[in-house]
């Protein structure tokens, strides 16, 4: 079998998931049919329904070396089954008996669920990739937006719209039945039918935002585990081991996205950041932007204030951030759209040369609205080692 593209093994998929849909069904027509207490007998209708499941069955592949293999009872062996637990007058004897009925539809429950992982896992870098061309193509529609007396104005016939929605029905098949649709998802499909630039505002500022950040906290299923190479935890300490801990972590393990992916966690886990979102392709020209959110402060005198906080990412190894390279940031910053910026922050797995922290200082101590943080390697590796579950993730160590 040749599965040379993407397309190809999307369509694989979807075989398997149409063939577990018609055991599921099959499934639960065979429960209905089975009596609930001991009765001896045949039914034709339940054995037909039996036959045509271990067929379907049969075509199911195996996934990391495992599929379903437990086939619905006969229902004389139900009933001798229950007999024989009532005359041993045990629980465990009779609750037994109800598992090994039901463990077809246990074994069709685990499948499906590593269909679902393993398919998450199939489309991820390319719904990373649709997600950043639905961001470029939003960017090439957003001056329409500005003019607030055009909001009734179409855009439908627009070459980039008709682009967005073809990218937003991608991005639909991609992610298919693996992750579920939140409320935003079907307000932006209403906006794409009309069309007006009313529509394109309310996706640009609303439901777009809410999508991409729906879609990239459940695409990476959080709570897949990690490969754990110690079976007890206790082996590890009853060998006291001993020796240097090591605080640098290994930055040359991960890419510049990953590097993005990981100052989205930090700022995620915290409650004193709200909103935070991927903004445009780690390698674009993005005007010194990568990750947005608001920073909270909560005062009991004051009440609540938010400040927007723009964080740019740089994956550097071998070079220093310097004075061009901030005052080049700070510029181009100030030709973004409102809302107005109040924090930037850069975070590095480098550092800063001295002339660039000179430059931060003096210019937190001026009058501009806007503050400057660093946020280099150092202070990264205490603010991780607080996570060491970010260590583990990203493979750091």
């Amino acid at each position: 079998m040749n599965i040379n593209t993407l397309d190809d093994a999307l369509r694989q998929f979807e075989i398997v998931e149409a063939n577990l849909v018609k055991l599921e069904k099959l499934w639960n027509q065979i429960l209905e049919l089975i009596p609930s207490g001991i009765v001896f007998g045949t039914n034709e209708e339940h054995e037909d329904l039996c036959r045509r499941y271990k067929n379907v069955l049969n075509e199911l592949p195996s996934i990391n070396g495992w599929k379903p293999t437990s086939l619905p009872a006969n229902l004389n062996d139900i009933a001798q089954s229950r007999l024989d637990a009532i005359e041993i007058d045990e629980i465990a004897a009779k609750i037994s008996v109800e598992d090994w009925i039901e463990s077809p539809g246990r074994e069709l429950k685990e499948y499906r669920f590593l269909l679902t992982q393993k398919r998450r896992q199939l489309v991820r870098d390319a719904v990373f990739s649709v997600i950043r061309e639905i961001d470029n193509i939003l960017k090439s529609l957003s001056p329409q937006t500005n003019d607030e007396e055009r909001f009734n104005d179409s855009v439908a016939n627009n070459p980039m719209w008709k682009i967005l929605k073809v990218k937003t029905d991608e991005l639909n098949v991609l992610i298919g039945d693996s992750i579920k649709r939140p409320k935003c998802w079907y307000d932006m499909q209403r906006h794409l039918h009309f069309g007006l630039i009313c529509d394109l505002w309310s996706i640009k500022q609303s439901d777009w935002p809410d999508i991409k950040n729906f879609i990239n906290t459940a695409i990476y299923a959080e709570d897949e585990p990690i490969p754990v190479q110690v079976k007890d935890l206790d082996d590890i300490v009853s060998t006291k081991p001993s020796g240097r801990v090591t605080t640098k972590l290994a930055w040359e393990k991960i890419t510049a996205e990953d590097f993005e992916r990981l100052i989205y966690c930090l700022i995620s886990s915290e409650a004193s950041y709200e909103n935070p979102e991927w903004l445009l392709k780690t390698t674009a020209p993005d005007r010194g932007r990568d990750l947005s959110a608001y920073r909270v402060n909560v005062d009991n005198l004051s009440g609540v204030t938010r400040k927007r906080v723009i964080f740019q990412c740089k994956h550097w190894l071998s070079k220093s951030i310097n004075l061009s390279d901030i005052a080049m940031v700070k510029e181009e910053i100030k030709l973004w759209e409102p809302p107005r910026i109040d924090v930037l922050v850069i975070a590095t797995s480098g550092r800063f040369t001295s002339d660039a922290v000179a430059y931060i200082e003096k210019n937190n101590q001026s009058d501009t609205a806007l503050m400057i943080e660093m946020w280099p390697e150092s202070h990264l590796e205490r603010l991780i080692a607080m996570r060491p579950y970010l260590i583990a993730e990203f493979g750091l160590r």
